[in-house]
This record gives C-alpha cells, structure tokens and sequence, in this order.
C-alpha cells in the first residue's frame, strides 16, 4: 500500500467512526428525553456541560498532562540534537515548531499535546534520546508532528467528551427511570426497556468506539510520519525497539498512556487488552510501515 492509500484508508475510517458515534450520541440522547419526560430541556442542558467541558479540556488539558507527567522543558544548550530534529521537521510539515519537554526516565516513550500546532507540544523521555539514533528518533517525532498537524489532540477531546457525555446521559436516565419507577408512572414499555439497556451498555460501546477511533489515529500519524521523513523503515525500526524495552514508563497512568507513541503501561497481551487498547497491536503498525 502507498503512503498516500494508507492516510486516506486511516482517514475514511476515523470519519466514519466518529460519525457513527454522533448518530449514537444522538440516539440516546433522543431515549433521555423520552424517558425523562424533560424533551428539549434535557438534550440542552446535557449540550451545555458538555461546551463547558469541551471548553476546560480544549484551553488546559495539555498543563494538566504535562505536570501529570512531571516534564520538564528542554533547552537548545542541553538537548540541541533534538532541538534540531524538531526543528527540521517541523519546517518539513509546514507547521510552527513545537515546544519541547522532557521526562527523565529510562523508558523509551514520547507523546505530543496542544490543542493545535501553534499551542503543541512534543515530550520525550530521556530514555528515547539514548536508546534510538537518528533515523529512529525523526520517525518517532514525525509521528508526534503529525498527530499536531492532523488535529489530532483537538480530535480525540472532542471524543473524549461525547463519551463524557454519553455517561452523563446514561446514569440520568437510570436515575430518573428508578425514581419515576417509584411513583408508579407508566410509559411507553418499548422505549423504557431499550432506554435502560442503553443505558446500561452504552458507556461501554462509547469507549469501545473511542479506542477504535484512537486506534485508527495511530495508523495515520504512522503514514503521516513515513510521508513526512521520506523512510518508513526508520518509525518501524523505532517500534521494535520501544516494543522490545520492557520496563514501565513511571510517570505514564492510565489516563495520559493514549497520548504515548506506544503503550507506557507495558501491559500483557490479550484478546481483552487488545479490544480495550487505545493502540493498535505494534507488530500490526510495524508490518503497515514495511509495506508501504
């Protein structure tokens, strides 16, 4: 496959995802007013938490990741190798340069944050800068540059709020269901059964669908980022490495480990681990590479 076949694949299926996931949002938004009885009331104030948290997300999320993980910034006179690799190829993308942090720790990991590419930011850890050479290290940071240039930050925040949402909606229309159970109000029998199955099962098909969208995320910063440096083999022969180090990235969690290039958590392989994994299998990302 081309580079150019595989970003416009990764692109279809991320738009049709998330497409997808707003007819969904839609759907059960359409059960809470009917179980409720609140109507337009409830999908506007539902929509109004939801701006705000889009809001909170949007301006702060990236100094709340970055003191999370306990960066610091680098500086040109300590790290002028990746200074200048960041500088390189943020000329290649056509984007402004990123700022650059560090975390000090063994463990080979980067990750990119910033609500778009004139507030982004790349952090590495001091364990990547000393285990990849150059070649590797330019794949892993065209892989940061191009989830800033893709959007993919102010992407996967919108996601993270329409799932947000969705559990918002879904422990309401519990709640209200067993009160209006307890005053003995009839209604439609159908819709109270599909609305408290929704609401039971839709917070798990929200983050299923989430995962999916930020697995198909992955796929294009990866052919973005063959595109951009012009050596698929580079990125490809970084994932094996990051692949092969075992150890843990200590400041990584698991609400920053989707922001990483791979998994921090290191956790073990499994059918359940994969369905729930906000990355795809590395050997499937590295096979895509060296085919490409």
């Amino acid at each position: 496959m081309l580079v150019w076949d595989a970003i416009a694949v990764n692109k279809r299926n991320s738009f049709l995802l998330f497409f997808f996931f707003f007819l969904f949002v839609l759907a059960l938004g359409w059960l809470f007013s009917e179980v409720t009885g609140w109507g337009p009331l409830g999908l506007i104030v539902a929509f109004i938490i939801a701006v705000v948290s889009i809001y909170f997300s949007y301006y702060y999320s990236d100094q709340i990741v970055l003191r999370i993980s306990r960066a610091r910034p680098a500086t040109h006179e300590e790290y002028t190798y990746l200074d200048n690799v960041v500088e390189g190829l943020a000329i290649a993308a056509g984007i402004p340069k990123p700022k650059i942090y560090v975390i000090d720790d063994s463990a080979p990991n980067a990750f990119a944050t910033g609500r778009d590419p004139e507030h982004a930011v790349i952090c590495v850890t001091t364990g990547l800068l000393k285990k990849l050479n150059r070649a590797e290290l330019e794949g892993v940071i065209a892989h940061e540059m191009s989830h800033i240039k893709n959007y993919d930050i102010r992407f996967m925040t919108l996601i993270a709020v329409m799932v947000g949402l969705v559990a918002l909606l879904s422990d309401w229309m519990l709640r209200m269901w067993w009160w209006r159970s307890g005053r003995r109000e009839k209604g439609n029998i159908i819709v109270i059964f599909i609305a408290i199955a929704a609401a039971i099962l839709a917070p798990l098909i929200a983050t299923l669908i989430k995962l999916a969208i930020s697995r198909q995320r992955e796929f294009l910063a990866d052919a973005s980022a063959a595109l951009l440096t012009r050596y698929p083999e580079g990125l490809a022969s970084a994932l094996e490495k990051l692949a092969k180090d075992k150890k843990p990235l200590e400041a990584a969690n698991k609400a920053t480990a989707h922001l990483y290039i791979v998994n921090p958590l290191k956790e073990h392989k499994s059918f359940l681990n994969n369905l729930f994994s906000t990355h795809p299998p590395i050997e499937e990302r590295i096979k895509r590479l060296r085919n490409m």
